[in-house]
């Protein structure tokens, strides 16, 4: 769990708080800390309150989104930090077309996976 800059905040276009998120998973709260602790998700303390919030764009509907864990690790095996990997993840790719989290989104997990591997190259 990370504090972020105003930049990186910027980035991510809508953010959910933890017990928000444990609502639309139907799970308790203990269940996306244990998420984000396992590397599955990412949570950032922000805001007035400094809560930890997760971006929107991870969850699709009752699910965290697909691919995102596996990109999440391949990121993190390459050295990223917490805020690293939100600004690549958030940051538009014209080879994408959009940003790699809007990508995952659409179910283009493999495209997304491919650009973080070749980081390490």
């Amino acid at each position: 769990m990370t504090e972020i800059d105003a930049k990186t905040d910027a980035l991510v276009p809508a953010w959910l708080h933890l017990p928000d998120i444990a609502e639309m998973l139907d799970v308790e709260v203990t269940r996306v800390r244990q998420l984000v602790k396992e590397g599955q998700l990412i949570a950032v303390r922000r805001g007035e309150n400094r809560t930890l919030q997760v971006p929107a764009a991870f969850i699709d509907g009752d699910k965290v989104v697909k691919g995102l864990a596996g990109t999440l690790t391949l990121l993190r095996d390459d050295g990223y930090s917490d805020e690293e990997m939100l600004e690549w993840l958030f940051t538009s790719d014209p080879t994408l077309p959009g940003t790699p989290a809007q990508a995952l989104s659409e179910n283009r997990g493999t495209e997304v996976k491919r650009r973080a591997q070749a980081l390490a190259v």
